[in-house]
């Protein structure tokens, strides 16, 4: 008499696409030793096999950003300068950081990203990728504006940056009294006036509440509603070209995701990367804004916030890939005035 097994069904496991972006199976992921590359099978040791992992790794990364692009903005900051970065992945990348930083003088744009000198600030979650979008380019601009077109009001030598910089010493202080006192209103120098516009630490706060606030006007006038106005016959034919350009590269993409998923499978794990409801551990929902802190009190460099957006914090990491929601008894809401609610 044959004995009936019952098949065991896989586990399905789901992995967040922008947390596996540093893993050393995507940025190498693995090919097969003797693929044809450039025309020849090539040894796993060569360096054209090498080379064509990597860049196949750069692609595959890219593949994986596509599926949340826009719905999160990481924001980081250099522990030496307070300059601010703003990025749409988890993790830094050189090209991305170094172009947002503004020649300011020698030495104050670095030749190579070191990142033990980046540590995560604060990230931004929307539902709509297209408000993120937005959101990103307005905080790029704005810090780009206030560094090449700086108020006056804000490289002029004052009372305050002067007990800033004052000494200790006072027989060092007298002699800084004496030098700089008769400076108050003057136009910083170039090495001060670089100090100060690198400072970006609590402008981006400042910054990142104006822009909500911008939204929340664009949002009410149909701005990501997905209506267009009238189109010419040529930008009708410009979209209909775009709109298969994207969907060549999705079903490219969805291909390097799916070789993915299976080489991360095993007989009793089945492995799925995709982007979760509600945007994945960030759970946003409809029109509401999240932002997780690494220090929830850098949120009162901003005087207001708008209703709609919803504060947390970031757990404790070493790393400078950003990590994720730390998990608490209670939210911390804000409301206009910065208020933390307490657990």
């Amino acid at each position: 008499m044959a004995s009936s097994q019952s098949i065991q069904k896989p586990i399905q496991k789901i992995l967040d696409p922008t947390k596996i972006g540093t893993w050393n199976i995507v940025r190498r992921p693995p090919i097969e030793n003797h693929s044809v590359i450039q025309g020849k099978p090539r040894e796993q040791n060569s360096n054209a096999f090498k080379d064509w992992q990597a860049k196949e790794g750069a692609r595959l990364r890219k593949a994986l950003n596509k599926l949340t692009h826009g719905k999160n903005i990481f924001v980081y900051n250099n522990i030496r300068t307070n300059q601010v970065v703003y990025s749409l992945t988890r993790y830094l990348e050189k090209n991305n950081v170094l172009s947002q930083l503004i020649y300011h003088g020698k030495k104050t744009v670095p030749a190579s990203l070191r990142k033990d000198m980046w540590v995560p600030y604060y990230s931004v979650h929307f539902s709509d990728s297209k408000v993120g979008l937005r959101a990103y380019h307005l905080l790029r601009e704005f810090a780009m504006q206030r560094q090449l077109a700086p108020p006056r009001e804000m490289i002029t030598i004052t009372e305050e940056f002067l007990e800033r910089k004052r000494p200790r010493d006072p027989s060092e202080a007298k002699k800084f009294d004496e030098k700089f006192k008769p400076k108050i209103g003057w136009l910083m120098d170039k090495k001060q006036r670089a100090r100060v516009l690198m400072d970006q630490k609590a402008t981006s706060v400042a910054d990142v509440a104006a822009v909500l606030k911008i939204q929340e006007e664009e949002i009410k006038s149909g701005f990501a509603d997905g209506k267009r106005g009238y189109l010419t016959r040529t930008a009708r034919r410009r979209r209909r070209e775009a709109r298969e350009r994207e969907r060549e590269v999705a079903e490219k993409n969805a291909e390097r995701i799916a070789k993915l998923e299976q080489a991360l499978s095993t007989p009793e794990v089945e492995v799925k990367i995709q982007e979760t409801q509600g945007n994945g551990e960030y759970k946003v929902e409809g029109d509401e804004v999240k932002i997780l802190w690494a220090d929830v009190h850098d949120a009162q460099y901003a005087e207001s916030w708008p209703e709609r957006v919803k504060h947390g914090e970031l757990e404790l990491t070493r790393d400078h890939v950003m990590p994720g929601e730390k998990v608490l008894g209670t939210d911390v809401l804000v409301n206009e005035p910065f208020n933390e609610k307490q657990a």
